[in-house]
């Protein structure tokens, strides 16, 4: 009986230790069953990524040859935007310029008409003053002439002409928005008559420092300074004043000197004249040309 007892336990026994063996155990299966279904999942995946047998769309030669087609259309087509753009804003920067100087001209004619009639009236008092210097008869009988006309008569204004805009097309390389050849020409050539002018009024005031320098000897400067108003004008005396000297020969270089002063105010005034007909000309030109209203 006892035997039995001591058998039974025995087994009870080996049956705790079987269970507990098993529990041991479990927890390293089962990290060894996730580690491989994690495994699987990664080939599934992988291999359904590099599957060969998926199939695969390939571009033809015609997909290529649109997208570069489309591709350069659209360069192209910025292209030209571009160009039209900057086109137009020299277009409208030529337009600007006709304008400004058409501007200029109007200004040059009306400095040249008031500058015309100055001429005139100067040549007029230097002819009466040759007149009046040929002997010393006429001088004694036209003192208060002679005063005026050696003071009024050799006054020059040198002309200031208005040429703004173009020193700024010559010095800013505008003139290549100038597209029109013949109007270019007609510019240029209009403002290169400046140049004659400016020498001849050099050398008048060279032929007037002469003159001065005479009329020292024959004018006396107490009279030419009485001859002044208060608003700087210069009047003619009533008295008849007498000059410093009658001598002949030195009335007879007076008279040379403003012959040659009044030679070179003729001169000049042809030029004038030349240059007021080429500034209208010119300004209905490029009205005319460029369609200015």
């Amino acid at each position: 009986m006892e035997e039995n007892i001591e058998e039974e336990n025995l087994n009870k026994s080996l049956e705790t230790d079987s269970e507990n063996s098993q529990n041991e155990i479990t927890p390293i299966q089962d990290l060894e069953t996730i580690n491989s279904t994690q495994e699987t999942e990664n080939m599934e995946v992988h291999h359904h990524a590099h599957n060969p047998a998926e199939p695969h769309h390939k571009k033809n030669w015609k997909s290529y040859f649109w997208e570069f087609l489309m591709l350069f259309l659209a360069v192209f087509c910025g292209f030209l935007a571009e160009y039209q753009l900057e086109h137009k804003i020299e277009k409208d920067r030529e337009l600007q310029f006709i304008k400004s100087l058409t501007t200029d001209l109007e200004d040059d004619i009306i400095s040249l008409n008031t500058l015309i009639v100055h001429e005139h009236q100067g040549i007029k008092s230097l002819d009466t003053l040759m007149d009046l210097l040929n002997t010393p008869q006429l001088a004694k009988q036209h003192g208060d002439q002679i005063y005026f006309a050696a003071r009024t008569g050799p006054r020059i204004y040198p002309f200031a002409n208005n040429s703004r805009t173009f020193d700024q097309l010559k010095n800013s390389g505008g003139f290549r928005l100038i597209r029109k050849t013949e109007a270019s020409n007609k510019i240029m050539e209009y403002y290169s008559q400046f140049l004659r002018i400016r020498l001849l009024e050099d050398n008048y005031n060279h032929e007037f420092d002469n003159f001065k320098n005479i009329a020292a000897k024959v004018l006396d400067p107490a009279i030419l300074r009485r001859q002044e108003s208060d608003n700087g004008n210069i009047e003619r005396s009533n008295d008849n004043p007498s000059l410093r000297t009658y001598d002949i020969e030195m009335l007879k270089e007076m008279t040379f000197h403003t012959l040659q002063m009044n030679g070179s105010r003729r001169s000049k005034l042809v030029l004038l004249k030349k240059l007021k007909k080429s500034a209208e000309d010119l300004k209905a030109d490029l009205k005319k040309e460029y369609q200015l209203e």
